[in-house]
């Protein structure tokens, strides 16, 4: 009963994650379910829907199919729309309902690829795991299966400019506030060449060259596993961290380059993430994102006591010691009254519900997150990437303890 939410929402889901990380890869994204999920996703989840054309589907599951399979009904509907589009790959995978049928769609997927000469992936979903599972199994699949293998020529020689990948880049973590053209300028000032961006305004064949890249630099969570497949298939080194403010952004540059020369993985703030003094900071949210941003407030304005509390997904193991990793929202309810102050999406904030118990409040500063609260506070996300945005946080601190 402790994952049972009451007051708040459940983040985006793992077919959102899958759908977002392949938005626009320009492949047929097709979700077994009977409608629920393909509108939860384009209008909660998805920020490109009227912008940005995508072939995302809904099989149209019915009660009768759910109860007696029908399988052939969804393999033929697959086939047809691929025949007539002509997409890059297929992408399968099911909604709760489809899981409770038992659906094979590992099965599935090679019965269109076989009928349709298109390649296609499965994904295992249930709709329970959070869009950090969907979004890790896509940008993976789409590296172990259509990147080329590596021969000699794959990566070239090194120019002037060390070339890195950017892994894990979706509007769920980055929305469209311009946070994804600013990871490109990061790179750019920094003396680096993006080969290319997964995945947000990259296409297919852009990604197709990922082996070119010296390193890859995960900014989200569910960039790790497309970092291991690549490094599998061309030894590719990865550095996490997100360049979020002055220090984060020079400690990520001089990181990169280290591990350009050394071929090590690395991980900002590793190390230094003991907490010291002060009044107690809590950052709830994505584990990379609130990692970096407690490098930022820690260099850049001197906050020495950030705790991390993770809602999702760890795979990056950016947490600490003394962060924690929430199980519901009892667990939010708790380590927000023990904080002095709070940074979270604005829903989160229906939890401080009271005083503490020394008769102080906590104070709670609005940063939204695009895969919790969807496009309701769209319009107060940060452009937090790159040098400079600690002032902008500053002054949202000073503001909300006014």
């Amino acid at each position: 009963m402790r994952e049972v939410r009451v007051k708040t929402p459940n983040y985006a889901c793992d077919l959102s994650g899958i759908c977002s990380a392949l938005y626009e890869l320009g492949g047929l994204i097709v979700m077994h379910d009977a409608s629920g999920c393909n509108s939860t996703f384009a209008t909660h989840d998805e920020p490109r829907w009227y912008d940005v054309d995508s072939m995302v589907y809904i099989s149209g599951l019915t009660e009768y199919d759910a109860v007696l399979g029908n399988d052939d009904a969804y393999i033929d509907d697959v086939v047809e729309i691929a025949l007539e589009r002509h997409p890059r790959f297929v992408a399968v995978f099911g909604s709760p309902v489809a899981l409770l049928m038992g659906t094979d769609f590992r099965g599935v997927a090679r019965i269109i690829e076989r009928r349709c000469g298109i390649p296609t992936f499965w994904f295992r979903t249930s709709g329970m795991e959070s869009y950090v599972v969907g979004a890790s199994q896509a940008l993976a699949g789409v590296a172990s299966r259509l990147c080329p293998d590596a021969t000699p020529d794959t990566r070239p020689a090194r120019g002037d400019r060390l070339r890195v990948n950017l892994l894990g880049v979706t509007p769920l973590d980055f929305s469209v506030a311009g946070n994804a053209e600013a990871l490109v300028r990061f790179c750019d000032e920094s003396g680096f060449e993006v080969v290319s961006s997964w995945a947000i305004g990259a296409s297919l064949d852009e990604l197709l060259h990922a082996g070119e890249a010296d390193v890859n630099l995960v900014v989200s969570s569910l960039g790790l596993a497309c970092a291991e497949a690549l490094a599998e298939k061309y030894g590719t080194p990865h550095v996490v961290g997100c360049p979020i403010g002055t220090s984060a952004s020079a400690e990520l540059a001089r990181l990169v380059r280290e591990t350009a020369a050394d071929g090590r993985t690395r991980t900002l703030g590793s190390g230094s993430d003991k907490r010291g003094s002060g009044r107690l900071v809590t950052v709830i949210g994505e584990a990379v994102f609130a990692a970096s941003l407690r490098r930022c407030l820690a260099g850049d304005l001197g906050e020495g006591n950030v705790r991390i509390a993770c809602p999702l997904e760890d795979p990056c193991g950016m947490l600490g010691p003394d962060d924690v990793s929430l199980q519901g929202e009892e667990d939010a309810a708790r380590v927000m009254r023990d904080s002095d102050l709070v940074i979270a999406d604005p829903l989160y904030e229906v939890l401080l519900d009271g005083d503490r118990s020394d008769g102080t409040s906590t104070t709670f500063v609005r940063f939204p997150h695009e895969a919790f609260s969807g496009r309701m506070f769209r319009d107060e996300i940060p452009r937090f990437v790159g040098c400079g945005f600690e002032e902008a946080l500053r002054r949202s601190l000073a503001g909300a303890a006014r």
